[in-house]
């Protein structure tokens, strides 16, 4: 009887634990729930650039991705707040030039962003879906460097109607470059340079100028106490570069602007350049290496011309490919039995807008038309017609007038000389452009809040 009255009273008393220990939990969830909550992070404004917004979630995620890419070619990483400044500065002149695109009608449709990351693609010789991979696999989702690409082309699209269009290269200043290069002592050289720009705002004030200048000094006196040139870019400069650590690259020394290559003249590869003054701001220059430039492709002393005149039958929903061929095979019998010129008929048959010319194309250099219409073009005697020749734009008629074969190397010459003055001036208009857009974009800094 005792024995069992010692059971029930351990039986009682781990019922009242059991209890008791229930109640401690609810207790336990109840102040849980009671509790106020930790604070969680959310998504907050950190930029407005006129009407639109720069996230922190953006600012976070170019922080992680310029990181990475530093790691990868081996620059040191600068103090993350420097970096973040400089990050959010390239974010800003970056939504100022997509914004202007877009007010100005430009887009890039899947299509063309499509065959866009196919030649990128093949020019790493993989195919689409490797590209991809590889893409991932360093980390970057492939939908967002879709989006990442679909903005640079919007942006080198603003950038060549805005600055490219508007470099005027004259024929004296060709005339001058032709003479100075075939009176240059040394064969041609490839330029490696890192750049560190301080750009003035534009109408700068006295003040402001020393103010930048002050910082372009600083930035020396950084560099002869043993810094790291990459890592003081990704600081300090404000050059398109900049968070690449002001690397430039390669590039044929006639097409680096010329203020560049007086400055780099005076030091020795491994070194860095003077403060050199621009209207756009303060530049340092680190010479990183010189090479004997690679040849271009050897000048072809002689090209064959062809005239040409054609007349282009269109098919569509009126008119069936087979109706095309077969139209173009009766004018062709009118043009052999002499009821009908080729001038005649196209002038009054084909859809091409050379038809008011009697389809006259004029000279045609290799390359200048599609393959289908060169290759049946080359087949040809002098006056013979072809047959039905179907191109992209539709069915071709072709006679061959005349072929010249003329040398053509001192075009050549003149259109490399543009060109190279063009990229030589390209630059130093490009950061002009870009500090003028800064200057007229509205930016609020909201990140403190």
């Amino acid at each position: 009887m005792r024995h069992l009255l010692h059971m029930k009273q351990r039986t009682f008393i781990s019922v009242l634990a059991v209890s008791a220990s229930l109640l401690t939990s609810q207790f336990s969830l109840a102040q849980q729930a009671s509790a106020p909550a930790k604070p969680q992070a959310i998504n907050s404004i950190a930029v407005v650039v006129n009407d639109e917004v720069i996230t922190q979630q953006e600012v976070n995620e170019r922080i992680v991705s310029v990181e990475r890419r530093l790691k990868a070619q081996g620059t040191a990483l600068p103090d993350r707040a420097e970096l973040k400044k400089q990050l959010i500065e390239r974010l800003i002149v970056d939504r100022a030039q997509l914004q202007l695109a877009k007010e100005n009608g430009m887009r890039v449709d899947d299509v063309m962003l499509d065959r866009t990351l196919q030649r990128m693609a093949e020019q790493n010789k993989m195919n689409l879906q490797e590209f991809r991979n590889q893409i991932e696999r360093e980390g970057t989702s492939f939908a967002r460097f879709r989006e990442e690409i679909r903005d640079d082309i919007m942006m080198q699209r603003i950038r060549e109607r805005e600055v490219d269009s508007k470099i005027l290269i004259t024929e004296s200043e060709i005339d001058n470059f032709l003479a100075a290069e075939a009176s240059a002592k040394v064969g041609k050289q490839e330029i490696n340079l890192l750049h560190i720009l301080v750009r003035i705002p534009e109408n700068a004030t006295a003040e402001q100028i020393a103010l930048r200048r002050n910082r372009a000094e600083e930035v020396v006196q950084k560099l002869r106490s043993g810094g790291d040139f990459a890592k003081l870019a990704v600081t300090y400069s404000d050059s398109a570069e900049a968070l690449k650590g002001g690397d430039i690259g390669w590039r044929e020394q006639d097409r680096i602007p010329q203020l560049f290559i007086d400055a780099i003249n005076k030091i020795k590869v491994g070194e860095f350049s003077e403060i050199v003054r621009s209207p756009n701001g303060f530049h340092i220059l680190k010479l990183v290496g010189k090479r004997a430039a690679s040849e271009a492709q050897p000048a072809v002393a002689a090209v064959q011309q062809t005239r040409v005149r054609h007349i282009l039958i269109k098919a569509n929903q009126i008119v069936t490919e087979a109706e095309a061929r077969q139209k173009l095979l009766d004018l062709k019998k009118q043009i052999e039995n002499k009821t009908a010129t080729f001038e005649e008929l196209a002038k009054t048959n084909s859809a091409d807008g050379s038809a008011s010319k009697g389809g006259d194309l004029g000279w045609i250099y290799p390359g200048d038309t599609v393959k289908e219409f060169e290759d049946a073009m080359n087949k040809l005697a002098i006056n013979d017609v072809s047959d039905p020749v179907q191109s992209p734009f539709g069915f071709h008629l072709i006679q061959v007038l005349e072929r010249k074969t003329e040398d053509q190397s001192k075009d050549r010459q003149r259109m490399t000389a543009r060109q190279a003055l063009r990229e030589r001036k390209s630059d130093e208009a490009l950061q002009d452009w870009l500090r003028e857009l800064r200057d007229r974009t509205y930016v609020e800094y909201r990140e403190d809040q």
